[in-house]
């Protein structure tokens, strides 16, 4: 479970910090939405390191299937853009990856 939950703080740390960037440069906001994005993105480095996975290759990849399902959802949060058929069969893929990368048995 604690895996799960920092996977998530990170990917709402990316995602949240890469919007606040996004909206300072795309959408005319003040810079200081470019800085605190700037600040979570650097939270966003620190959180996977806490994983008790010992390999960085094999937390970055399972992380990356977390992060496709958190931005389905943050599209049909914040950008309320409906997910389709195709988005949640695609998310829950890639949640299966995670679970095998993370949880298959081995030697």
């Amino acid at each position: 479970m604690r895996a799960i939950l920092l996977f998530i703080f990170a990917g709402l740390a990316e995602i949240g910090g890469g919007y606040l960037v996004w909206l300072w440069l795309r959408e005319g906001m003040p810079v200081l939405y470019g800085v605190a994005g700037g600040l979570i993105l650097i939270l966003y480095g620190v959180i996977p390191t806490f994983q008790s996975f010992p390999s960085f290759g094999r937390v970055y990849a399972a992380y990356g299937g977390v992060f496709i399902f958190l931005a389905i959802l943050w599209g049909w949060a914040v950008d309320k853009k409906t997910p389709d058929l195709y988005d949640w069969v695609g998310g829950f893929i890639c949640l299966l990856g995670v679970s095998i990368i993370l949880w298959g048995p081995r030697n």
